[in-house]
């Protein structure tokens, strides 16, 4: 897996007395010590293979050319512009070939030129990511190109022969796992809870993990037989680097960037169909409103990072706790909403009560201290409590504003009076219509 931008998983963003103007000392030590260490290693590696390897024009000739390809592709690309966090990109297709065709040294500094231009021309990020990124880029592809011409010579893959070619496969996908494992130590350093594995790798990226080992082994023979047949490839590889970055972009606009759910428009527009599908099959729904009680004050005491991080861990909860067809998302500010299609008033109720319960024991650490926070929630249900998403979301609502009236840390149904605690906790367990 390459990552064009954040090669990291979000990550909670530490200040050092409040603000740093050194993004990487806000970061734990584990994780500047882990960063540290493979940018070395990567630069001992370059100069190792600098030392060893003949400078050759014909190799030099091929290099700028893979590497002009790449720009080509990036500046295509650039008005697009690219989402935050981690992100895909097609530039194995250029980097790849570098490995199976020449020296390692070839290898290990084709990613850095390309990541200075992502930096930029197309989105400028923190730079200790970037950095890393280049260096997790470079180590991986240097490993493939050493083991790669240990079992294969590029006249053999030129020439298609199958044993060739399986080995520049097996190498691109040692290439993908090796990347895809160092920004996977880095992500978990940065955020031990968090879901970073789903970020990482999942059947979507899988796929495109396929796509660009075949592109690169495509690119490298097509390369091998003649650099003047590379303008033949460029129109199709920028074609699918805009396809994606498309689809990127698409997928951010329907996201809240801060805890990566639907944002409101988004989980609109899905619970309008949930509701036209439920009505047409004569099935129920439900919606429940969630709302963090006091939470300007948490923002307030410990800042809003903290604050943040509430909002983050949270929706890594509501996430947890729904079946993988609810629809989940964030109406702003610390508000979320969860539609659950088929649920009756039970069902919706249980749900409710057991975000409740789980949000109730969520810790989040600040400095010197932890954080935990208690929610409010209001539900409404398809043909009990309306009839069309505006009616459902109105009962909901009011009902999320009584919960908050009876003392939060409770779960109401619209215009019905709630049950006394029965956890002992102040919360109540359970409503009644």
């Amino acid at each position: 897996m390459t990552a064009s931008g954040n090669t990291t998983a979000r990550a909670p963003r530490r200040a050092i007395g409040g603000r740093t103007r050194w993004p990487l000392l806000a970061q734990s030590r584990g994780l500047v010590s882990y960063l540290c260490a493979v940018v070395v290693v990567d630069v001992a590696a370059i100069a190792a293979a600098a030392t060893s390897t003949p400078i050759r024009l014909a190799d030099v000739l091929t290099f700028t050319a893979l590497i002009a390809g790449g720009t080509v592709c990036i500046e295509a690309t650039r008005r697009l512009g690219m989402p935050a966090g981690v992100t895909r990109d097609f530039l194995s297709a250029w980097w790849l070939p570098a490995a199976f065709l020449l020296p390692p040294l070839y290898a290990l500094a084709a990613p850095i030129p390309l990541q200075v231009l992502l930096q930029l021309r197309v989105r400028a990020t923190v730079l200790y990511r970037r950095v890393f990124s280049a260096a997790a880029i470079s180590l991986s592809a240097g490993t493939a190109s050493v083991l790669f011409h240990r079992w294969a010579e590029p006249s053999e893959l030129i020439g298609g022969e199958a044993r060739a070619i399986a080995v520049a496969v097996a190498c691109a996908g040692l290439f993908t796992v090796l990347n895809t494992a160092l920004v996977a130590v880095a992500a978990h350093a940065a955020d031990p809870e968090g879901r970073w594995a789903e970020v990482l790798w999942d059947r979507e990226r899988l796929l495109l993990d396929v796509v660009e080992l075949c592109l690169g082994v495509v690119v490298a023979v097509v390369c091998g037989i003649g650099l003047g047949l590379l303008p033949l490839l460029l129109p199709p590889i920028v074609l699918l680097q805009r396809t994606l970055l498309h689809a990127q972009l698409q997928a951010a606009a329907r996201t809240d960037p801060k805890t990566g759910l639907l944002n409101a428009s988004a989980w609109q527009r899905e619970a309008d169909t949930e509701i036209v599908r439920a009505q047409r099959a004569g099935q129920t729904l439900a919606v429940i409103l969630v709302d963090i009680d006091h939470f300007k004050k948490v923002n307030d005491t410990y800042g809003h990072l903290v604050g943040d991080q509430v909002l983050i861990q949270m929706a890594q909860v509501l996430r947890s706790q729904v079946r993988e067809y609810d629809v989940v998302g964030r109406f702003g500010g610390e508000e979320f909403v969860v539609l659950l299609p088929g649920a009756d008033l039970d069902e919706a109720r249980r749900v409710a009560e057991r975000l409740r319960t789980q949000i109730g024991r969520m810790v989040v650490t600040a400095e010197q201290a932890t954080v935990t926070v208690t929610v409010s929630a209001g539900i409404a249900v398809l043909n009990l409590h309306g009839d069309d998403l505006l009616d459902l979301l109105a009962a909901a609502d009011l009902a999320l504003y009584r919960a908050k009236e009876l003392g939060r840390d409770r779960i109401c149904l619209p215009a019905t009076p709630v049950i006394p605690p029965q956890d002992g906790t102040g919360g109540a367990a359970g409503v009644i219509p």
